[in-house]
C-alpha cells in the first residue's frame, strides 16, 4: 500500500526505526569519551563541565602554591595530573592546562615556565621528555564553516559542538622555548623542535625541526656529539664536532 506521493509506509517506518538508533546511540555516549576520542562533543554537557572545573581549581592551587613548599606543591601537581605520580616529573608555575587528567606523562620529564596544555584530547609524553618555557600544546579544534562553529539550536539544547586531536611527544625531545604543537601531530624519538616553531605534522625521530610551519632542517647525529663529561672536566666551552670543523 502506498500514500499519495507515491512513499511506501514500510520505508517511514524504516527511517524511524534508524532514527530511533542513532538517539540510541547519541543517550548512550558520554560526551567526555566522545571528547577524549577525537570525536564532536558538547563543551557545556554536565560531565565535561564537572571534569574542566575541577582541573581548573587543582591547576590555580598549584600555581598559587608557594616554590619553597616543594612537597606540597607537587602532590598538588600530581592531584593535577595523576599520572605523574612517582616519575619524577618537574613543572615551573606558573603552568596552565584544562583538565590535568588528560596528560600522560613518562619518567624524568621536565615543564619550564608559563606553559600552556590544551588537553582537551590526551597529549601524552615518553620518558625524558623537555619542554622548554612558554610552549603551547594545543589540542582543541573547531569546524572551518562559520555556522558550525559556532552555537547552535540542536535537539538538546543552544551549543556549539567541537572536537580535539591527541598529542604524542616521544622518548627524549625537547621542544624548545614558545614553539606550538597542534593537535594530532606526533615527535619521534630524540628529536628537537627550535624555538618558536609552529609544528603542525609529524616529526620523524633524530631530526630537528624548525619554522612555522615546521620543518625538518636535518637528522640529529655523531657530529652532534660534544663529548660533555670531557668539556666539563676541562672547564672547555661546549663545542660540537660539526662546529669545529666549520
Amino acid at each position: 500500500m502506498k500514500r499519495a506521493h507515491g512513499r511506501p509506509q514500510n520505508a517511514d517506518m524504516q527511517g524511524i526505526i534508524i532514527k530511533a538508533e542513532e538517539m540510541a546511540v547519541y543517550n548512550n555516549l558520554s560526551d567526555w569519551n566522545r571528547m577524549i576520542s577525537g570525536k564532536l562533543y558538547n563543551s557545556e554537557s554536565k560531565d565535561i563541565f564537572k571534569q574542566h572545573a575541577l582541573g581548573l581549581v587543582r591547576c590555580n592551587r598549584f600555581n598559587k602554591i608557594a616554590v619553597w613548599r616543594f612537597k606540597t606543591k607537587q602532590r598538588a601537581l600530581e592531584r593535577l595530573i595523576p599520572s605523574a605520580k612517582g616519575k619524577d616529573f618537574c613543572v615551573f608555575a606558573p603552568f596552565y592546562c584544562e583538565y590535568g587528567v588528560n596528560i600522560h606523562v613518562g619518567k624524568g620529564c621536565f615543564v619550564n615556565y608559563n606553559c600552556t596544555f590544551l588537553d582537551v584530547a590526551p597529549i601524552t609524553f615518553g620518558n625524558g621528555v623537555w619542554i622548554g618555557a612558554n610552549v603551547t600544546l594545543a589540542t582543541p579544534n573547531h569546524p572551518f564553516i562559520a555556522e558550525e562553529r559556532l552555537p547552535a539550536d540542536y535537539p538538546d539544547g543552544k551549543h556549539d559542538l567541537e572536537y580535539a586531536l591527541p598529542i604524542t611527544i616521544k622518548d627524549n625531545c625537547w621542544i624548545c622555548s614558545s614553539a606550538t604543537i597542534c593537535g594530532g601531530v606526533t615527535i619521534g624519538e630524540n628529536s628537537i623542535v627550535a624555538a618558536g616553531a609552529v609544528v603542525n605534522r609529524d616529526i620523524p625521530p633524530n631530526s630537528i625541526a624548525a619554522g612555522v610551519p615546521a620543518r625538518v632542517i636535518r637528522e640529529i647525529d655523531e657530529d652532534d656529539r660534544m663529548n660533555v663529561w670531557e668539556t666539563y672536566v676541562k672547564n672547555d666551552f661546549p663545542v660540537s664536532a660539526r662546529k669545529s670543523k666549520k
